[in-house]
């Protein structure tokens, strides 16, 4: 989330915009595309093509396990999808919702890693605006983005909705929560959640505002599933009260998973990260009823 100058503020309480344009100045910074994807004559497959910027770790032959394509967005928007095989017999498929200043390219070495070590295959998207998606980074096509990535995971691979695991990270926590809000799903995981773009910009807000981008926390008692809640405690970028906030809003947590010392960027570099998420994964969520 990007600071705001005096004037910025005065200008945002004395002519309130819509929301959208609120989440643009404060959330979306999306980077230099890391990738592109060449589609087959028929448009349905595609070919990833990485850049040096998305620092590839793997091998051609890890690539090879990572299938794109494009669905469109109910708003008339490409959206690029990504789905990494990770696991030879995955329990769950997780539905994965990027932080800010990434896109799927740059994620696809720890979608790689972490599909893996969990056993879990992972399905990706980057928002409109991002990566090799059209469109504008605007919150209410955020929404439309995860909409036709739910439904593209489930009509091309076939995968139960109790086989799904919706896991946001950061900004990513925003259409995570909307869409776990309306539809069940196997679990959730909520990683640096935010309240709401106006709590984070000013830490001291109270209330959900008609002009508030974001409003996680009011559609938090509307998720159904198991929720695991992670945030380190020192978070310089969403502070670590809404992670609390968030884990007491959501009727169906589990225990939390607080990391001592632990920033914005730096989460899962600490070894209860990977710990937490297989114990969750393994023993927290009810069996899916498909399988």
């Amino acid at each position: 989330m990007n600071g705001l100058s005096l004037s910025e503020l005065c200008c945002l309480f004395c002519c309130p915009p819509c929301p959208s344009r609120i989440a643009a100045k404060l959330a979306f910074l999306p980077p230099e595309p890391t990738y592109s994807i060449q589609t087959d004559e028929t448009g349905a497959r595609g070919t990833l093509r990485l850049t040096d910027r998305a620092e590839w770790q793997f091998s051609d032959k890890e690539l090879e396990s990572i299938e794109v394509f494009y669905t469109r967005s109910k708003r008339g928007n490409r959206i690029a999808c990504m789905f990494v095989r990770c696991a030879s017999n995955p329990k769950y498929t997780i539905l994965f919702s990027h932080g800010n200043a990434v896109d799927i390219g740059q994620m696809a070495s720890f979608y790689i890693g972490l599909g893996s070590r969990i056993n879990c295959n992972i399905f990706s998207y980057d928002y409109s605006g991002y990566g090799a998606s059209t469109g504008k980074p605007l919150e209410r096509n955020l929404y439309a983005d995860i909409d036709a990535a739910w439904q593209a995971l489930r009509a091309r691979y076939g995968i139960s909705p109790d086989c799904v695991i919706l896991y946001g990270q950061s900004i990513g926590t925003v259409p995570t929560v909307d869409l776990a809000s309306r539809f069940e799903c196997a679990a959730v995981i909520l990683h640096s959640p935010l309240m709401s773009g106006m709590r984070v910009a000013f830490p001291d807000t109270r209330r959900t505002w008609c002009f508030d981008p974001f409003p996680s926390i009011d559609k938090a008692s509307k998720i159904s599933s198991p929720v695991l809640v992670i945030h380190g405690t020192e978070d310089e970028v969403i502070d670590f009260s809404h992670g609390l906030e968030m884990y007491e809003k959501c009727p169906h947590t589990v225990e939390p998973l607080w990391v001592e010392g632990a920033g914005h960027n730096d989460v899962e570099l600490y070894g209860q990260y990977l710990e937490r998420l297989k114990n969750f994964i393994t023993t927290e969520i009810p069996p899916p009823r498909s399988v």
